[in-house]
């Protein structure tokens, strides 16, 4: 099995910064995707940006030039550097792994628990 913890989130004020962190652990054989997604209360889980084992990268529209997703596939980690928060990024941040593993055999889409990011004055 694979374990996904999510770390690094807080409450910050407007125009400020936090960096949140995803570490899986297990019976990796190894990591294809990672992303991370929010979900704010009363709404749907959105993607918010997601990077292949390749380097390749995208985001939703809302956070394009303030959020930088990467990732470090030695430490089968990944990491989503947030600047400029506004209000609205407030929400709870969910990592999402796509991981092969070999006990198990089998490739499928792995969650952590979620970080709570609060943008608030």
């Amino acid at each position: 099995q694979v374990q996904v913890v999510e770390s690094g989130g807080g409450l910050v004020q407007p125009g400020g910064s936090l960096r949140l962190s995803c570490a899986a652990s297990g019976s990796i054989f190894t990591i294809y995707a990672m992303g991370w997604h929010r979900q704010a209360p009363g709404k749907q889980r959105e993607l918010v940006a997601r990077i292949t084992n390749r380097g390749s990268t995208s985001y939703a529209d809302s956070v394009k030039g303030r959020f930088t997703i990467s990732r470090d596939n030695a430490k089968n980690t990944m990491y989503l550097q947030m600047n400029s928060l506004k209000a609205e990024d407030t929400a709870v941040y969910y990592c999402n792994t796509v991981a092969q593993t070999l006990v198990p055999a089998g490739t499928r889409d792995y969650w952590g628990q979620g970080t709570q990011v609060t943008v608030s004055s």
